[in-house]
């Protein structure tokens, strides 16, 4: 069973149809996948995990971070950067691009 498959569906506001056509099976898989204990392959977990732009430890429960993983740096964070970076990441994408902007709008002084 996929603990976050249909949180990430109903989130989409999709059907168990249309993802099924969107990743190329059927509906009964998707269904399987979210109400029994059927588990897919890598390949359509991977396909799953590539449609809602997640990780496929999100989709199998092994994580509670949703963002797909991005490329990262190394830094070492005191407690107050560390705080501002959660923040951040709970932002959409429009208000990071804001903050962004805030940020070099600042730094051009």
């Amino acid at each position: 069973m996929l603990p976050n498959l249909k949180l990430l569906r109903k989130d989409s506001g999709i059907s168990q149809q249309k993802l099924a056509d969107a990743i190329g099976m059927s509906q009964q898989s998707i269904n399987q996948y979210e109400n029994h204990d059927t588990e897919p392959d890598i390949l359509t977990l991977c396909k799953l995990a590539d449609y809602f732009e997640t990780s496929v430890d999100y989709i199998v429960g092994h994580t509670d971070i949703r963002n797909h993983s991005e490329p990262t740096s190394a830094y070492h964070l005191n407690a107050d950067e560390g705080g501002i970076i959660d923040k951040y990441r709970a932002l959409t994408p429009r208000e990071r691009a804001c903050v962004a902007q805030v940020i070099d709008t600042l730094l051009e002084k």
